[in-house]
């Protein structure tokens, strides 16, 4: 039901900016690809055990991606073993060493995150390129507006638009002086309106993929906040491959709050949707509560569905018009069931999470069958 009315309604679309495609591992990065969610792992990457975990949470959550850091030679030879354990690829993140490129290349990255002008000449490039080339790595050039290159601070006089995207342009030029054109650029800032103007420029100036993301956005509450009016903006706009929300928080947490951005978007459909109202006097069981629990319950199912919690009857029986599943408070300690907008019973408040939790899980159990069998 619900793809019959999206699909009346042309306002909701996003017309997607048509970039190139790279692969990084597995992953289709740009073109047609959806969009890809990355984070990055906080942990010592030589504590190879501990790093190992943190990505498998990361993939649980949902992640397609995940960056980790190569400081020194003992991170980028733990990366073998931590690339061997893990599905998801791995964007080995390099700063100022061409070598350590170079090593994390021959160790499983799939992606290296180097800027070439910061590496020490063309030479150097030369070198991490033919590594990425010769272990199918892609490459992602990183503008960041609090690193600029000294000679272009001094050109403009601050960080501003015009010189992240001169920046990555600049980087750009040369990994094509080596005929390599498998990377994806980047130009974050922790100021939206600058992040959100370079991106702007940046895409008219190039045909490479573009992964977004608002730098040091800060804790989760107003991390989260910035983090999707910069990117939201953008992605409305049809510009963004990849994204990372970058906050003070578990990496986990990143990914999903990223994907609540794209679903919020209709970009990506992982996982439940619950829609809920805030609650009022007119509820008929602990709505906050109710959605909290049903948060955590619900976290492991990775098939999209649409879930409506609603408190009262004003509004929940035409929001469980528009959802999979539904229910909706009523009084004398019950509510109403849902299923793609039809009533199919009263469930008694004290057992509504139970029910939802195995009706939800039933339908990730069909829609997943339906799935393998389409594959």
């Amino acid at each position: 039901m619900n793809k019959d009315i999206n699909s009346i309604r042309p306002w909701r679309s996003i017309e997607r900016r048509k970039s190139r495609q790279i692969m990084v591992g597995r992953v289709p990065v740009g073109g047609d690809a959806p969009i890809a969610v990355q984070t990055m792992t906080n942990t010592v990457t030589h504590d190879i055990d501990g790093t190992i975990a943190q990505i498998m949470r990361c993939e649980a959550a949902g992640a397609d991606i995940v960056r980790v850091s190569i400081p020194d030679k003992e991170s980028s030879a733990a990366l073998k073993t931590i690339a061997d354990s893990v599905e998801c690829p791995l964007v080995a993140d390099i700063h100022f060493h061409y070598k350590r490129g170079i090593e994390a290349a021959d160790n499983g990255a799939a992606c290296l995150r180097i800027n070439p002008g910061n590496i020490g000449g063309q030479a150097r490039v030369r070198e991490v390129v033919a590594a990425a080339r010769a272990n199918g790595c892609s490459i992602r050039i990183g503008v960041n507006g609090g690193s600029l290159e000294k000679e272009l601070l001094e050109k403009f006089g601050e960080p501003c638009p015009e010189a992240m995207v001169e920046s990555a342009l600049m980087h750009a030029r040369m990994l094509e002086e080596e005929n390599f054109d498998n990377y994806k650029i980047s130009v974050k800032a922790s100021d939206l309106f600058l992040t959100a103007a370079a991106y702007y420029a940046l895409a008219d100036a190039t045909d490479a993929p573009l992964h977004l993301g608002v730098t040091e956005a800060g804790g989760t509450r107003i991390g989260t906040v910035k983090s999707s009016i910069g990117m939201g903006n953008l992605l409305w706009a049809g510009i963004g491959d990849t994204i990372r929300v970058s906050l003070s928080d578990e990496p986990e947490e990143e990914v999903r709050v990223g994907f609540d951005m794209l679903k919020s978007l209709g970009l990506r459909t992982r996982g439940v949707n619950i829609i809920s109202c805030p609650s009022c006097a007119r509820q008929g069981f602990d709505v906050i509560k109710t959605v909290q629990t049903l948060e955590d319950r619900l976290a492991h199912i990775s098939e999209p569905i649409s879930l409506s919690i609603i408190g009262c009857v004003v509004n929940g029986p035409g929001e469980a018009m528009y959802t999979d599943l539904g229910f909706t408070g009523g009084s004398a300690g019950y509510g109403m069931m849902y299923a793609a907008g039809v009533k199919t019973g009263k469930t008694d408040n004290k057992d509504m999470v139970e029910d939802i939790v195995a009706k939800v899980e039933a339908r990730a159990e069909i829609l997943a069958k339906e799935r393998a069998a389409a594959e």
